[in-house]
C-alpha cells in the first residue's frame, strides 16, 4: 500500500487489522511528513503491529497532483507484491507511478477517491487520470457519489465503496472528560452557573469557508442559557471568525484550539456535548465524508450536520440534520439538543451502535480484504 495519509498516527490501526487477516503479508509506503498547506504532518508511529511500514521521501510535497516517490522502485523489486493498493486520487502523478510499478511487475491493483464532484482536469492531469483507468483492476471510492462520477468518466471496472479509514472503538469512546470550556470572568453567568449547566458545542475541522463555521456562529448567537463553543482546527478563516465572534459578543464563549495530534483528539471530543459539522457545498467542493462525524460518534458525543455531500450517508438516524445553510434549523437543533438530556442520550447510544456496525477500523478492513480476495479470485 502506498499512502501518505497513513502518516497521521490513528489512520494506522486499519493497518493492524488489515495485517490480521488470514495470509496478508502487508508492506506500506509513506512520507516522513505531508505538508499541508502551512502545517506540517510528520509521521506518527503509533500502531505499527504485524506488517512493515517504510519511509521513503518523496518530491514536491505538498503538492497534491505532482508528489510522487522516487525510490519507490525499488519496494517492489524487494517485497513483489501481489496487490498494490495506492490509497490515492486517480489524476495524481503518484498514482500513475504506483499503477506504473504494479503493472511492471505483474501486480493487480487498485486506487482510492473521495472526489464526488465531476470535475475535469486539463493535461498533464487528465491524462495521469486516463492511465490510472486503464491500469487498475479496481476502485475503492469513499463514498456513495464518487461512484457515479467515476462512471460518467468512462472507469467500468469493479467500485467497491468504503470510507478511507474508520475508528477504533476502544480509543475513541465515552471517557471522563479532557477539556472543558469555563466562562470568563467578565461572564456575568459565570459566577451564577455552575458546571453542570453549561452546554459545550463543538466543532473539528479546517477553518475554511466551506465548512460553514459562519453559519454556525450565528446560530448559537441566538441560543438561550448557558453554552460554549470550541472549534478545534487551524486555517485561513480564523481570524475572520474572531472578529465576528466579537461583532456577535460571543468571543468569551468561543474557544479555538490549533490541530492537535490524532492521539489527542478522544479527550478533545469528551469535553463536548455535541458536535456540529455545518458544510457548505461549492461550486468545486462538498463533504466527502466528515470523519470528525464517526470519531465523535463513536466517543457518544451526539452530532448534527448539514445535508452537503456525504454527511447525510454518514449521520443516518443517529443524529440531527439540517439543510446547509439554514441557520435557524441548526439553531433549532442545537436548542433541542440544549433543553434535552434524553434526546442526547439517545443519539448518543444511536450513533455508538452506527459506528460499530459500519465505521471501524477492524470493519473498514474486512471490506478491503473482501475486495482483494476477489480481486486475487479474479
Amino acid at each position: 500500500m502506498i499512502s501518505k495519509a497513513c502518516v497521521v498516527g490513528a489512520y494506522q490501526r486499519k493497518l493492524e487489522e488489515l495485517a490480521a487477516l488470514e495470509g496478508v503479508e502487508l508492506l506500506v509506503v509513506v512520507p516522513p511528513y505531508w505538508q499541508e498547506e502551512a502545517r506540517r504532518i510528520v509521521l506518527e508511529p503509533l500502531h505499527t503491529r504485524g506488517y512493515r511500514l517504510e519511509v521513503e521521501p518523496i518530491r514536491f510535497n505538498g503538492r497534491f497532483h505532482l508528489f510522487h516517490f522516487p525510490g519507490l522502485g525499488r519496494h517492489f523489486r524487494s517485497f513483489r507484491p501481489e496487490i498494490v493498493h495506492v490509497d490515492e486520487e486517480p489524476y495524481n502523478l503518484a498514482s500513475l507511478q504506483a499503477l506504473w510499478l504494479a503493472r511492471r511487475h505483474g501486480a493487480r491493483s487498485l486506487f482510492f477517491t473521495w472526489q464526488n464532484l465531476d470535475r475535469r482536469y486539463p493535461p498533464p492531469f487528465s491524462w495521469m487520470e486516463r492511465y490510472s483507468f486503464r491500469a487498475a483492476d479496481c476502485a475503492i471510492a469513499g463514498n456513495a457519489e464518487a461512484v457515479g462520477v467515476l462512471r460518467r468518466k468512462g472507469f467500468k471496472k469493479p467500485v467497491e465503496v468504503i470510507p478511507q479509514f474508520g475508528v477504533d472503538p476502544e480509543i475513541f469512546s465515552r471517557q471522563p472528560s479532557a477539556i472543558s470550556y469555563q466562562p470568563s470572568a467578565d461572564s456575568d453567568q459565570a459566577s451564577a452557573l455552575g458546571p453542570q449547566s453549561l452546554f459545550r458545542i463543538g466543532y473539528v475541522g479546517r477553518l475554511v469557508e466551506q465548512k460553514g463555521i459562519m453559519d454556525l456562529l450565528e446560530a448559537v448567537e441566538g441560543l438561550e442559557g448557558d453554552w460554549s463553543l470550541t472549534l478545534v482546527g487551524a486555517g485561513p478563516l480564523q481570524a475572520e471568525i474572531e472578529t465576528r465572534a466579537a461583532v456577535l459578543q460571543i468571543s468569551h464563549r468561543l474557544k479555538v484550539i490549533p490541530g492537535v495530534p490524532s492521539r489527542e483528539m478522544p479527550g478533545i471530543l469528551n469535553g463536548m456535548d455535541a458536535l456540529v459539522l455545518p458544510s457548505r457545498t461549492r461550486p468545486n467542493w462538498k463533504e466527502q465524508f466528515g470523519r470528525a462525524l464517526v470519531e465523535a460518534m463513536a466517543c457518544r458525543v451526539p452530532v448534527v450536520g448539514s445535508d452537503s455531500g456525504e454527511i447525510p450517508n454518514v449521520i443516518g438516524d443517529a443524529g440531527l440534520l439540517f439543510p446547509e445553510g439554514d441557520v435557524a434549523a441548526l439553531r433549532d437543533h442545537l436548542g433541542r439538543l440544549q433543553s434535552s438530556p434524553e434526546l442526547r442520550l439517545d443519539l448518543a447510544e444511536r450513533g455508538r451502535a452506527r459506528v460499530l456496525a459500519r465505521f471501524t477500523q477492524a470493519r473498514v478492513a474486512e471490506q478491503t480484504y473482501q475486495l482483494y480476495q476477489r480481486l486475487l479470485g479474479d
